[in-house]
């Protein structure tokens, strides 16, 4: 049997979005989210860490190739998220607010369309280096993974 071994791989991009929920009326939006609810929203230099789990390959010594897994970031997570503004660009947040905590869900969930099944192990998203969010898939329904359009 081969070593279980964790690896991640860290990378950044940048977002603007405001925290709104559309269910809830302007004022309770107002007091759950204050400041970083005002209308014309608010940006933020993130930082998604990517954790994967598995064996060990005995003949390359890896448990995959750091190449396959800056790809799987850069097209699931980076070519989606970079440069947008979350809430306005991308469907799955027009119906949730963008907390760090749902865009660490969502980029799981993109993530696991892209990866060998099994290998995800967490995402980490830090929103500024005090405030970050972690998902390891518990709770996710059917209806999650099918909301989790672009």
């Amino acid at each position: 049997m081969s070593p279980i071994c964790y690896l991640s791989r860290v990378a950044h991009f940048s977002a603007a979005h405001r925290l709104h929920n559309p269910s809830l009326s302007a004022e309770t939006n107002r007091q759950v989210f204050g400041k970083c609810n005002h209308p014309g929203g608010h940006g933020h230099n993130y930082i998604i860490e990517v954790v994967v789990r598995g064996p060990v390959n005995s003949e390359t010594g890896m448990l995959i190739s750091i190449d396959d897994l800056k790809q799987w970031i850069k097209s699931a997570v980076l070519d989606i998220m970079d440069h947008r503004n979350i809430d306005q660009d991308i469907a799955y947040f027009k119906a949730r607010p963008s907390t760090a905590e749902n865009i660490a869900v969502f980029s799981w969930i993109r993530l696991s369309q892209v990866m060998p099944p099994g290998l995800l192990h967490q995402v980490i998203v830090s929103e500024t280096i005090k405030n970050k969010a972690s998902f390891s898939g518990e709770g996710l329904t059917d209806k999650d993974i099918e909301a989790c359009i672009v």
